[in-house]
C-alpha cells in the first residue's frame, strides 16, 4: 500500500472510493426504481398496503423502544449501583440474549407459549386448571407478543451502552447530590438518568434498526410490517417496483431514527472535570436482595435460558428419533460456514483498506468516506437486497455476454446464480463493523511510528506490513469474529438474494417454521445460537473485565 505525498488520488484511495460507492449505489438504484415505477403501484400501496404496514411498524418500534429502554437501563443501573449475590455473573449474563436472533426467539416462544406448551401447562398446574379451555394466556401471535419477543432479544444493546456510561460516571457527583438532600431515587432521576440519555438513545436506535431489519419474527407472529410487505411484494407477487416503493418508506424511518439519535447526543452534553471514581455499589440484604436478584435474572431467564433449553431439548428429541441430521441440514450448515467465511474475508479486507486510507493525515475525504462506508449497516437487509438486484443483474448480463463472446459459454447468471451476490450484500451490510473495529485499532498506533519508519527509509508498504499489521491483529480478529457471526445469522438479505436451491441455517429455519414442521428447525437454531455466543463472550471479556 504505497501512498504518494502529493494531493493526487492514488490507486488505493481510488479503490477505497469504489468500495464506498458500492455501498451508496444500492440506495441510488432503489430511488430510481421507486421513482420511475408506475403510479398505479403508488396508489395501490398508499391505499391498501402502506397504512396497515406503516402503523404496525410504528407501533412495533414504539413498543420495542419502551421495552428495551426500561429493561436495558434498569438492568444497567441495578448491576452498577447495587451489590447482591450472583451480581458478577449477572453482569455478563445479561448480554446472553444477543446470541439469540429475533426470529429464533420467536421460533422458540411459538412452542413455549403454545396453549399446550410447557409454560402455560405449568401455570395451569400451579393455578389448579386442567385444560386450556379453563385458562390460557393471550396468543403470542400478536403485536404485544412481537414487542415482548423483540424486546427480550434486543435490550442488551441498551444495557451495554448504558452500563458503560454508568461505569464512567464519577461517584463524587452522586455523593454531592446526596449531601444536597437528594434521595437515591431522586439522584438517579435528576442526575444519573439525564447524563445517560445519549447512551440510552444510542442503544434504543440500534435496537430499532434491528427491529426494522427483522423479517422472520414478524412473519412468524403474523405482524405485517414494512419489511414483510417488501418480501411479499417481491417474492410472492413478483413486483419489484412495489417492493422498492415500500422500501422508500423504510429508508425514511431509518433516516429519522438516525437523525433523532444524533440530535439527542448533540443536545445532551456533559463534562466531568473530576477524576472518575466508579460508583460504589450498595450492598443489599433481606427482601431487597431477593427482589434485585429476581428482577436482574428475569430478562436472562426469559431472553436466553428458556429459548436455549427449548432448542437443546428439541434437538435431543430429534436426534434420538432420527439418529443424525438430514443431508439437507448438513448441506445448509456447510453453505452457511463457507458463505460466512468468504464474506468475512472480503469485508475485513475492504474495511482495512478504508481504515488505512483515511488514516493518512493529508487525505481530505476521510470523514465522508467513513460515514458513507458505514451506511450499509443502517440499511435493512431487505431494502439493501432490492437496491442490489438491478446492478447485479446488469453486471451479470455484461459478464455473460463477454464469456459468450470469448469462450462461447451459454448465457447464465454468474453473480445471482452463485453466492457472489450474497457476499456482496454481506460486505455492504457489515462493512461498518469492519471499519469501526479497525479504526479503533488504528487509534492505538500513533502517527509518530509512521514518521519514525519513514525516516528509517521504510516505504508505506513496509510500514504497514511490519508495524501496522502486527499491532492491528487484535482489532482484525475482533472485527472478523463480529462479521462472521452476523453473517451466520443474517436472514432478510439471504432470503431475497440466495441462489436457487441454496439454503443456509437461517433460511432452513425460516422454511421449517413457515411450513409449521419444526422438525429440524431447532437444530439449525441451536447451531446459530452456539455461534452467536462467541461475540457475547468477547464483549463480556472486553467490556466488563475491570468492572468487578
Amino acid at each position: 500500500m504505497q501512498l504518494q505525498k502529493n494531493n493526487k488520488l492514488t490507486l488505493w484511495q481510488i479503490l477505497a472510493g469504489l468500495v464506498v460507492f458500492s455501498v451508496v449505489a444500492p440506495i441510488l438504484t432503489l430511488l430510481i426504481i421507486a421513482l420511475t415505477g408506475h403510479f398505479d403501484h403508488w396508489y395501490n400501496l398508499i391505499q391498501y398496503v402502506i397504512p396497515n404496514s406503516l402503523s404496525n411498524t410504528a407501533i412495533l418500534l414504539v413498543g420495542v423502544a419502551i421495552m428495551v429502554g426500561l429493561i436495558g437501563t434498569g438492568s444497567a443501573w441495578l448491576t452498577s449501583a447495587y451489590d447482591f449475590p450472583t451480581r458478577k455473573i449477572l453482569m455478563w449474563a445479561l448480554l446472553l440474549p444477543l446470541a439469540v436472533p429475533t426470529y429464533i426467539m420467536a421460533f422458540a416462544y411459538l412452542d413455549l407459549m403454545h396453549p399446550l406448551g410447557p409454560i402455560q401447562g405449568l401455570i395451569r398446574d400451579i393455578l389448579g386448571y386442567s385444560s386450556p379451555r379453563e385458562f390460557r394466556l393471550p396468543d403470542i401471535r400478536s403485536m404485544p407478543g412481537a414487542i415482548f419477543i423483540m424486546g427480550l432479544a434486543l435490550y442488551p444493546y441498551v444495557y451495554l451502552s448504558v452500563r458503560v456510561m454508568f461505569m464512567s460516571q464519577s461517584a463524587n457527583l452522586v455523593e454531592a447530590a446526596r449531601t444536597l438532600g437528594c434521595t437515591p431515587a431522586q439522584a438517579f432521576r435528576r442526575l444519573i438518568l439525564p447524563m445517560a440519555r445519549p447512551a440510552i438513545a444510542v442503544g434504543i436506535s440500534l435496537a430499532l434498526l434491528e427491529t426494522l431489519n427483522d423479517i422472520g419474527a414478524s412473519e412468524f407472529l403474523g405482524i405485517q410490517t414494512l419489511t414483510v410487505s417488501i418480501y411479499t411484494a417481491w417474492v410472492t407477487r413478483s413486483n419489484l417496483e412495489a417492493a422498492a416503493q415500500i422500501a422508500i418508506f423504510m429508508l425514511f424511518i431509518v433516516t429519522a431514527i438516525i437523525y433523532v439519535e444524533r440530535l439527542s447526543r448533540q443536545r445532551q452534553r456533559y463534562a466531568n472535570t473530576q477524576r472518575p471514581r466508579p460508583i460504589q455499589a450498595q450492598t443489599l440484604t433481606g427482601s431487597k436482595m431477593i427482589v434485585a436478584m429476581i428482577l436482574g435474572w428475569l430478562p436472562v431467564i426469559t431472553g436466553f435460558i428458556f429459548p436455549a433449553l427449548y432448542l437443546i431439548v428439541e434437538t435431543v428429541k430429534r436426534l434420538d428419533i432420527v439418529g443424525a441430521v438430514s443431508h439437507g441440514l448438513l448441506t445448509s450448515t456447510i453453505n452457511t460456514v463457507i458463505l460466512a467465511i468468504v464474506a468475512t474475508f472480503f469485508t475485513i479486507i475492504f474495511g482495512l483498506l478504508i481504515a488505512w486510507v483515511v488514516r493518512q493525515p493529508r487525505f481530505a475525504y476521510s470523514k465522508i468516506m467513513v460515514r458513507l462506508g458505514s451506511l450499509g449497516y443502517a440499511i435493512p437487509g431487505s431494502v439493501l437486497a432490492i437496491g442490489l438486484l438491478t446492478p447485479i443483474v446488469l453486471i451479470d448480463d455484461v459478464i455473460s455476454k463477454v464469456m459468450n463472446l470469448l469462450f462461447n459459454f451459454p448465457p447464465q447468471l454468474y453473480i445471482m446464480g452463485s453466492i457472489a451476490g450474497l457476499v456482496i450484500a454481506y460486505c455492504i451490510r457489515f462493512l461498518a463493523i469492519s471499519i469501526g473495529s479497525i479504526e479503533a485499532g488504528y487509534t492505538r498506533i500513533p502517527l509518530s511510528l509512521d514518521n519514525a519508519a519513514q525516516t528509517l527509509g521504510h516505504t508505506s508498504n513496509q510500514t504497514f506490513r511490519k508495524i501496522h499489521f502486527p499491532l492491528l491483529k487484535p482489532a482484525l480478529g475482533a472485527a472478523a469474529l463480529l462479521v462472521f457471526v452476523d453473517a451466520m445469522k443474517e436472514l432478510s438479505a439471504t432470503l431475497l438474494l440466495r441462489p436457487l436451491n441454496f439454503e443456509t441455517l437461517s433460511t432452513w429455519l425460516y422454511a421449517e417454521a413457515a411450513r409449521g414442521t419444526y422438525e429440524e428447525g431447532a437444530i439449525a437454531a441451536l447451531l446459530i445460537v452456539l455461534v452467536g455466543l462467541l461475540p457475547v463472550i468477547f464483549l463480556a471479556r472486553t467490556q466488563f473485565k475491570n468492572s468487578y
